[in-house]
């Protein structure tokens, strides 16, 4: 697909996550962060990969909107076992009583990605998934993980690569996408319209 390969335009991530940042700067792409204002997520009403596309959706065209130019990147991840779904935790409490929900079981991160680009009228979303087995945790292991990390802006109240040898016990899949983001086909889809 050609994309404005002359003139390449501002990627802007539309995401207040540390964590994608950090992922986006490892393929060394240049952007800036635009938080999307006044996004409701959405967690009711569709199949995970659905639901994460939507609130990925959301979030990019909240940003787009505002700068039709640029190529907003927006993401959202869910963290789902049994066909419950775990977003962010509230407190400290819900984070605890989470992570003991999902030691010891296989679940899933789907995460959803929107690619939007108004002046040149591209859209672009998708899905990955990622199996992850935890290791059976106990109380005291699961307080003291949580006292190493920040849980409350992580859905399943853990980070695989913050300490996550200590909680996960296998992944099949994309360890970005655990992260929070499906770097390597998320980087196909760039270099395509971006001709990097």
């Amino acid at each position: 697909m050609e994309f404005m390969t002359a003139h390449k335009p501002q990627i802007i991530l539309a995401s207040a996550s540390p964590r994608r940042e950090q992922l986006l700067r490892e393929i060394g792409l240049r952007f800036t962060v635009v938080h999307p204002d006044n996004v409701e997520e959405v967690f009711t009403g569709a199949t995970p990969e659905v639901l994460a596309m939507r609130n990925a959706q959301c979030k990019a065209h909240a940003v787009a909107e505002r700068h039709r130019a640029a190529l907003v990147i927006g993401a959202d991840t869910m963290v789902v076992l049994g066909g419950k779904l775990f977003g962010k935790p509230r407190d400290p409490a819900e984070a605890g009583r989470m992570l003991a929900e999902l030691a010891g079981q296989k679940h899933e991160v789907f995460t959803g990605v929107c690619l939007v680009h108004r002046a040149q009228n591209v859209e672009i979303t998708f899905c990955d998934s990622t199996k992850v087995w935890m290791k059976p945790l106990t109380r005291e292991g699961i307080h003291v993980y949580h006292s190493k990390i920040y849980p409350l802006d992580k859905a399943g109240a853990y980070a695989a690569q913050e300490h996550g040898d200590t909680i996960i016990k296998h992944i099949d899949g994309s360890f970005s996408n655990v992260m929070g983001l499906p770097i390597e086909r998320l980087r196909v889809i760039l270099e395509k319209l971006l001709q990097l």
